[in-house]
């Protein structure tokens, strides 16, 4: 009866180890890599279940490259699992590369990758370059007139520079700056107009795509369209400004007119003030007799009445002006 109970117990053992053996081994990966001539062994699948890699990332790209013929370790896959690229896209960007003959190693394909790039987009913008079409770029010619110039740009990777390159924004801000330079030096838009293939000639050859990840291979005029008469319109504001101007200092001299009229009155006022004192001291003096100033009196209310008379339009009456002594 133990007998029984220590072969059951010992079969039990045994069934638990071969379960957990497939659960810890993956035995299908490691059957697909050993039928494709790839040497991983069962403890390299265990120690990636140890190290909480997933072996299907690893053994799967392993075999894809091998079979392309190139020649990878296991450890050099795991390592950049392990700092969070992608395996599969960089194995990927390799095979692509080999097939166009493009250079690329995995160290560098690895660092491309682990600085945010999509490396296989890379490889395949080497082979077959990218078209990038600018908006509109406003420039003005020396005569004054806007043009409106689209450009598309032919590009591709340079992978050398993929790391720590500039991108599209970078080509796109410098063939717009170029644009503006070129037609803002000729004499006249209907130059641009008619060779404006003059543009991309003068443009290309700034060499734009210094520090960028890309290397320019053309640039294209798409379409030149004639905008506003700038220099009308700044001749207009011109013009407008220094009317205000003129303005402004005529009123400041009206200003001062006024101001100097009113200084006068006062003047005139205070003149008139000092009279009735003048008088007085003639008539102390002896200087200047009571009729003479009763005539003198006379004759200014007659001016009165008649500057009141005209003031109002009407005729005087034969008994107005007379004054009783």
């Amino acid at each position: 009866m133990s007998g029984n109970i220590g072969m059951i117990v010992l079969i039990g053992v045994i069934a638990l180890l071969v379960v957990g053996f497939f659960i810890l081994v993956p035995v299908g990966l490691w059957i697909s890599a050993l039928a494709a001539n790839v040497k991983v062994g069962i403890f390299d699948l265990i120690g990636m279940k140890l190290r909480r890699v997933r072996p299907s990332h690893i053994v799967m790209p392993h075999i894809k490259s091998t079979k392309a013929g190139i020649l990878l370790q296991v450890n050099q896959l795991e390592a950049h699992y392990l700092a969070g690229g992608n395996v599969d896209r960089v194995v990927d960007a390799l095979i692509a590369a080999e097939r166009a003959g493009i250079e690329l190693t995995f160290e560098k394909a690895a660092a491309i990758d682990l600085a945010g790039r999509d490396v296989l987009e890379a490889v395949k913008m080497s082979v077959n370059p990218k078209v990038i079409e600018t908006p509109n770029v406003s420039a003005v010619a020396k005569d004054g007139i806007e043009l409106l110039v689209k450009a598309r740009i032919t590009v591709r990777t340079n992978l050398e520079r993929l790391v720590g390159g500039a991108g599209e924004a970078t080509i796109l801000a410098r063939v717009g700056e170029g644009i503006v330079t070129t037609v803002g030096s000729s004499r006249s838009h209907k130059e641009v107009l008619e060779n404006p293939d003059g543009i991309s000639k003068v443009v290309l050859g700034k060499g734009l795509d210094s520090g960028t990840a890309y290397e320019i291979l053309s640039i294209d005029i798409a379409d030149v369209d004639v905008g506003r008469n700038i220099g009308a319109e700044l001749q207009t504001v011109q013009a407008e400004a220094d009317k205000n101007i003129a303005q402004a200092k005529a009123e400041e001299r009206r200003a001062m007119a006024v101001a100097k009229e009113q200084e006068m009155k006062a003047y005139v006022v205070e003149a008139e003030a000092e009279v009735p004192k003048a008088l007085a001291t003639a008539l102390r003096e002896g200087r200047l007799g009571v009729m003479d100033y009763y005539d003198m009196q006379n004759l200014k209310a007659d001016t009165e009445m008649r500057a009141s008379i005209s003031d109002k339009g009407q005729l005087p009456s034969l008994n107005e002006g007379k004054k009783s002594y």
